[in-house]
């Protein structure tokens, strides 16, 4: 099953991909990308992979990208992947409160470019950022 956008067509899973390529392209003018990843926190699993994961800590709503890299005031920044025109559920924009208290900058993006534009503001600018949202 895809989840399309009716605004774009482009599914969420396909929005990431295109993130994690243009950051691999950016590498070697921010190499600090490199330790981007992605917490695989969503797919369909059998009941039983479902209970191992969640005993070996698997939490709802985290965030789908962790780049923990400081700056500024934050630790780290952690974004929730949206296609355009999708929405977050109340437990993922309970985890980006939940982070945003801790000293992380957490943000709900809707697409690659809305994404992309957080992770260079993160990244180049040294002080507090909070004016910048994606959501």
């Amino acid at each position: 099953m895809t989840n399309k956008s009716h605004t774009s067509g482009i599914s969420e899973s396909i929005e990431q991909q295109q993130l994690f390529a243009w950051a691999e392209w950016l590498i070697p003018r921010r190499p600090e990308l490199a330790l981007m990843y992605h917490i695989p926190n969503e797919g369909k699993r059998s009941k039983a992979t479902g209970g191992r994961m969640k005993a070996e800590g698997l939490k709802e709503g985290v965030p789908d990208i962790c780049l923990p890299v400081p700056s500024g005031t934050y630790h780290g920044l952690y974004i929730e992947m949206k296609r355009v025109g999708g929405k977050a559920s109340s437990e993922q924009r309970k985890w980006v409160h939940l982070l945003s208290e801790q000293g992380y900058r957490a943000e709900i993006c809707q697409g690659f470019e809305a994404a992309a534009t957080i992770i260079m503001k993160y990244l180049e600018l040294k002080g507090e950022i909070h004016h910048v949202k994606c959501d």
